[in-house]
């Protein structure tokens, strides 16, 4: 360590990195201590102090590393709605991420697809008042006596399956594009890479929906310039059905 008054002799970078391992050191003393293997804001890099151990219970990787990201899909279509470094509950981005749709379409959805972590009492409460229609097991105990009949309970699972295509939009992410793999170290360009490659995913779908209606696009557009031309050939009237021929003349 560098007796005090000398850091002021190391460039910026290491001034930085120097308060960072001081920071460590200071955590690890307090979990050691205390004979913990936690602690507030703990530091698992010191070259990216700002990225925070997320438990995630899964099977294969019970923790993961990096940024925390919610989005949202329609029709195919993402958009980041949260991106955090720290780890955070996100059933309460819901209401957020409902309002951005209205923002964005003028309109509430039709149906919420989302996890069950995000149908609190609160945002089923919420949902409801919107007029939103919500596919997900109910809160409390399963009834004994079940009324609903096996066409509704076919078409409540067909419908709560389509959030699987968020799921493997970051599937997509991962094997295709490297989301699974930020090189960048600053949270900013981690932060930008990220948008970058949810922007490519979507330029991608964009190119999918133009291939499927090449053609029919390509056949409005011929009846479209049809039309133009039957109309350029007719002879327009005005409200008082006075004829008002139409000069094709370049000239005097």
């Amino acid at each position: 360590m560098l007796k005090p008054g000398r850091s002021e002799l190391l460039e910026k970078r290491d001034r930085e990195l120097m308060a960072t391992i001081r920071k460590v050191y200071s955590q690890q003393k307090l979990m050691y201590e205390n004979r913990t293997h936690q602690c507030e804001n703990r530091i698992v890099n010191i070259f990216q102090p700002h990225v925070r151990p997320i438990v995630r219970g899964k099977d294969k990787a019970k923790t993961e590393f990096g940024a925390k990201i919610n989005i949202s899909e329609v029709n195919g279509f993402c958009r980041i709605d949260r991106f955090s470094w720290d780890a955070y509950n996100e059933s309460t981005d819901l209401k957020m991420q409902v309002e951005n749709f209205k923002h964005t379409y003028g309109c509430y959805p039709r149906v919420f697809l989302g996890d069950q972590i995000f149908l609190t009492r609160e945002n089923r409460k919420y949902l409801k008042e919107k007029g939103i229609k919500i596919y997900g097991k109910p809160l409390g105990r399963p009834p004994k006596n079940d009324s609903q009949t096996a066409s509704q309970k076919y078409r409540d699972k067909k419908e709560a399956a389509k959030r699987n295509h968020v799921e493997g939009k970051f599937g997509q992410g991962k094997r295709g594009y490297g989301l699974n793999n930020i090189m960048a170290r600053l949270p900013e360009t981690s932060e930008s890479w990220v948008n970058a490659i949810l922007f490519v995913m979507n330029l991608a779908k964009l190119l999918q929906v133009a291939e499927k209606w090449k053609g029919s696009f390509a056949l409005l557009l011929k009846k479209l310039k049809a039309a133009i031309k039957n109309l350029l050939r007719l002879e327009l009237f005005d409200k008082n059905l006075l004829l008002i021929p139409i000069s094709n003349s370049c000239g005097a």
